[in-house]
Formats: C-alpha cells, sequence, structure tokens
C-alpha cells in the first residue's frame, strides 16, 4: 500500500480512524440509524411479533395495541412484522446492487484509465449510453421480458449504479496513474494490473467507500419506488414500497400505514446519507479543514 493509502487512514497527527469516527456527529448518528435498521432486519430473520403474510380480515385497521403495537394493515397483518421483514428485503437489495455495481463497475473503471485510448473511450461512452436507461426505464423493460419481481429490481438497480462506479474508479485512478510512485512501478517493469491491484485500488478505496454508501442509499429508494408501481417485489415478500402502495388507498382511515413505512424509509436513507458525508470527510481531512474555513 503506497505511503497516501496509509495516511488516509491514520488521518491528521497519526489519530486513528475510529478514534475520528468516534468524534463525527455524522458517522455516530448515521451507525446508529443503519445499525438499527440492520438490527431489525437480523432480529426478523428468526423471530417477528407475528408472521408477515398471516391474514385476519376480521381485525383489519386496529389501532395499535399490546397484541400488534402499530396496528394492522387493511388485510390484518402485523404492520411491525411487516415493517421488520421490509428491512430485510430493502438491505438485500441494497447490497446486491452495489455489489453489481462495485464489481462490474470498478472493473471497467480500472481497465479504462490503466489502457486508456481508444478503449476508455469506448468503455466511457458505453457507459453513457447506459446513463440513458435510469433504474426505473430498466426495471420496466425487464418486467416486460421477464416480469416483475425481486430480482428484476435487483439486476436494473444493480446496471444503474456500473457506470457510476465505473466514472468514479476511473476519475480517481487517473490520478493515482500520474503519481511518481506509480511512474516509478512502471519503471520497475511492473504490469499494469499489477499496479493497480497495488497501488490504484488501495488509494481509491476511500473514494469507493463512500460512492458505495450513497449507491446503498439510491438502491433503497429505488427499490420502494419500484416496488410501489408494482414493478418490484411482489407479495408475499413484504416491501416498504408496497405497503405505501397498499396504504394510499386506506389513507383516510388509517393515515399512519403509510407514515410507518415512509419512516422506515426516510431513517435508512438519512443514516445511510450521514455516514457517506461522514466517511468522505473522515477519510479525506482537507474536505474537513475546508468545510471548516467556509464557516
Amino acid at each position: 500500500m503506497s505511503p497516501g493509502a496509509h495516511s488516509r487512514l491514520a488521518g491528521p497527527a497519526g489519530v486513528s480512524f475510529a478514534a475520528r469516527a468516534r468524534r463525527s456527529p455524522g458517522f455516530v448518528l448515521g451507525a446508529l440509524l443503519v445499525g438499527s435498521v440492520l438490527l431489525l432486519a437480523l432480529v426478523s430473520l428468526v423471530w417477528t411479533p407475528w408472521a408477515p403474510d398471516e391474514l385476519d380480515i376480521g381485525a383489519r385497521l386496529q389501532p395499535p395495541s399490546a397484541a400488534h403495537w402499530l396496528g394492522t394493515d387493511s388485510l390484518g397483518r402485523d404492520i411491525v412484522s411487516l415493517l421488520m421483514a421490509g428491512a430485510q428485503t430493502s438491505l438485500l437489495v441494497g447490497v446486491v446492487a452495489v455489489a453489481i455495481g462495485l464489481v462490474l463497475g470498478v472493473t471497467l473503471g480500472c481497465v479504462a484509465a490503466a489502457r486508456r485510448g481508444w478503449l476508455d473511450e469506448l468503455l466511457m461512452r458505453a457507459a453513457d449510453f447506459t446513463f440513458a436507461f435510469p433504474a426505473l426505464l430498466s426495471a420496466i423493460l425487464l418486467a416486460a421480458v421477464y416480469g416483475p419481481g425481486l430480482a428484476t429490481s435487483v439486476v436494473a438497480i444493480g446496471l444503474y449504479n456500473v457506470p457510476v462506479f465505473a466514472r468514479v474508479t476511473r476519475g480517481a485512478a487517473l490520478g493515482i496513474w500520474a503519481r511518481e510512485y506509480v511512474l516509478a512501478a512502471r519503471a520497475a517493469g511492473k504490469g499494469g494490473w499489477r499496479i493497480t491491484l497495488d497501488h490504484v485500488l488501495p488509494n481509491i478505496a476511500a473514494a469507493l467507500v463512500v460512492q458505495a454508501t450513497i449507491a446503498f442509499a439510491t438502491a433503497i429508494l429505488a427499490e420502494a419506488a419500484l416496488s410501489y408501481l408494482g414493478l418490484g417485489t411482489q407479495p408475499p415478500r413484504p416491501s416498504w414500497g408496497r405497503m405505501l402502495n397498499e396504504a394510499q388507498t386506506q389513507w383516510f382511515q388509517a393515515p399512519m400505514q403509510a407514515v410507518y413505512p415512509g419512516l422506515a424509509i426516510m431513517t435508512t436513507v438519512l443514516g445511510l446519507n450521514l455516514l457517506g458525508d461522514a466517511l468522505r470527510d473522515l477519510l479525506d481531512p482537507r474536505l474537513a479543514r475546508g468545510r471548516a474555513v467556509a464557516r
């Protein structure tokens, strides 16, 4: 690993990343919010107050009570159980979609930065073309061919992330390829892939981590939107977006049915955005100093 990568982890005056993270209000609050959602998702794997797909028409639209902490929906399902199980879906889509974007996008971005020339131009023009098909449009196209579902939304969001990560990777990698230690490695006979693995990737990891955090939040919003439109997660699997869709017909009878999944989406996205903003400052202290001077 090059000296630049080590200094970003150590931070100013050799202070460890963990110590600086504990002093960052945004990082702490973001970690608490995201950690709470993750904990709910993990607990729901083994326990929920009620089965998320258990219907009880006789208990439909019940207010909060000891039996149903947040009440029931229009089909008599327990809202707490639906929220807990819906966290699984949102996090699963986020993880897989970001992984698709990372693996494919980082690979393409590294190839473009290392090879340059016509290959770089071809890859970047392909990325521009892909930007013309946002996640929603891609999901509509895939749903028309393969039908709506969780896999459709994951693939659509993942493919949209590929050019995003490719451009971020290429832009950050080009700066590393111009550094003196990379030029020295090339003079010593190291090949392009060896330089990429030994020098480029460790030094752009911070930018990729921040972008992954932002992409995670975007993926959760996209999944909720696709499920709301009926193109994403299908019954009986719970989804926050579909909960919003089902609640709109009961808005005047039970308005809180729409509030609960909306708060769940807002909490998760806010936590991820806070984490991304804090990580950007922690991994590049120059940004934090610049903001302090601006104030």
